[in-house]
């Protein structure tokens, strides 16, 4: 973009930074010590500098540090600005005639376009309107997110997949995806691989609400996951997703057989596979196995999970990703479904007494005790829990991995024992969802 295709304000900040002889970093350092911010100087000056080539380009206007720049070069906001732009500047004195629009129609095209690809209209939004608002505040947002804002952004999806209703998850990745792919366009040297990893893992996240929801696109997305993840070069993350994949997999997405082909795919990896991935991967094999009812090879694949000792070496983009619950929510499943009562009951109840706060996982190792109750001939009992459980769920909590796991249940039934009312209601209940 030349000087005459560029605001004459981002023409002036950058004649007024050079004027000084001040790099973007120096410049950085002064306008956070104009406004008196000291804390994290390095990771937040790296960040700011960036912001401030993005500022002298034109493509975002500094709302938030014009009174910053105003002082560092001692100029007022208004001359420094120009007056037109004083609707957007805190402080500015002169007159608003009539009140700015939201969006300008090339940026409301864009993000609606941008939501349009991800699947999601406008009428997706619900009665909250949370969505509208992220979106809005996207659009005003015009300085870009820093590295350790979108890392806990992650933190923060991956908690509201655990506790909160899967399309409320859905809505805000949404907007997160969204932000992210338009910093990346605008990528200063040294992010763009930092970035890349974000929205993979973003992507992961958003592939795992999608299944949550029974979304068969979430294995498109999976595929976007693991294709941005590769490009990285982050083994660790790559495996990480691939991880997930294969999990989600096992909840009517994928047949067994493939569920076992993914996991043994992620193990073939060039590079060497960190053992807490392995044992991830072994778990997932053993329940892929008890579903296709080879119960004795599903125990032994299950023994490489439960004797991992635990914990990553390295954080990772989501470092509570790994947890002692994956490890003993395989074991519910697999000794329920080879009807071993004792191991899956002392399973459950270390998951009951685990369970972190969210519902998901409380609710599954309920229906895994179902399970074991009709694989040991209990069919009226086990269906009669199945169903108590699912009836007491609000409809928001009913996440397809929550009904899929009681049409486990129900597959355990004997063919010629189906038409027994009890499970024809757990049937009712289960059917078109």
């Amino acid at each position: 973009m030349t000087d005459q295709q560029r605001p004459a304000w981002a023409v002036r900040l950058q004649a007024e930074r050079e004027a000084r002889g001040w790099g973007p970093f120096e410049a950085a350092r002064r306008l956070r010590e104009a406004i008196n911010i000291n804390e994290h100087p390095g990771d937040k000056v790296k960040s700011l500098a960036a912001q401030i080539t993005r500022h002298e380009k034109g493509h975002t206007f500094p709302v938030a540090w014009a009174r910053a720049y105003a002082i560092v070069y001692g100029i007022p906001r208004e001359e420094l600005f120009g007056t037109e732009n004083a609707s957007v500047i805190p402080g500015a004195s002169v007159d608003i005639q009539a009140p700015p629009l939201l969006w300008e129609d090339n940026m409301e095209r864009r993000v609606l376009l941008q939501l349009a690809a991800l699947g999601i209209s406008a009428n997706a939004f619900g009665v909250t309107g949370e969505p509208v608002r992220q979106l809005l505040a996207l659009a005003f947002n015009t300085e870009p997110r820093d590295l350790d804002g979108w890392h806990l952004t992650l933190s923060d999806h991956q908690h509201a997949l655990l506790t909160r209703p899967p399309a409320q998850v859905r809505d805000g990745l949404m907007v997160d995806l969204v932000a992210v792919q338009r910093q990346l366009q605008n990528a200063v040297p040294g992010e763009g691989t930092e970035l890349n990893r974000i929205a993979a893992a973003l992507s992961m996240l958003f592939a795992a609400a999608l299944s949550r929801l029974g979304d068969h696109w979430a294995i498109h997305w999976w595929r976007t996951a693991k294709t941005v993840a590769d490009a990285t070069g982050d083994l660790d993350l790559r495996l990480m997703i691939r991880c997930d994949e294969a999990q989600f997999g096992l909840y009517g997405q994928r047949d067994p057989a493939t569920v076992i082909h993914l996991t043994d795919a992620a193990e073939r990896l060039p590079g060497m596979t960190p053992a807490y991935w392995k044992a991830n991967l072994a778990g997932t094999r053993a329940t892929a196995l008890t579903l296709q009812g080879r119960h004795n090879e599903a125990e032994e694949a299950l023994h490489v999970l439960t004797d991992f000792p635990g914990g990553r070496t390295e954080p990772g983009l989501l470092p509570t990703l790994w947890s002692a619950r994956r490890v003993h929510f395989s074991a519910s499943w697999v000794h329920a479904g080879a009807g071993r009562e004792e191991k899956a009951d002392e399973e459950r109840e270390w998951m009951l007494a685990n369970a972190g706060g969210g519902y998901q996982y409380p609710v599954n190792v309920r229906l895994h005790e179902a399970l074991c109750t009709v694989v040991n001939g209990g069919i009226d009992r086990g269906a009669q829990q199945a169903t108590e459980i699912l009836a007491a769920l609000p409809s928001a909590q009913k996440s397809h991995m929550i009904t899929e796991t009681a049409k486990h249940v129900l597959g355990a039934v004997p063919v010629e024992q189906r038409d027994r009312p009890a499970v024809r209601e757990l049937h009712a209940l289960t059917a078109g969802v």
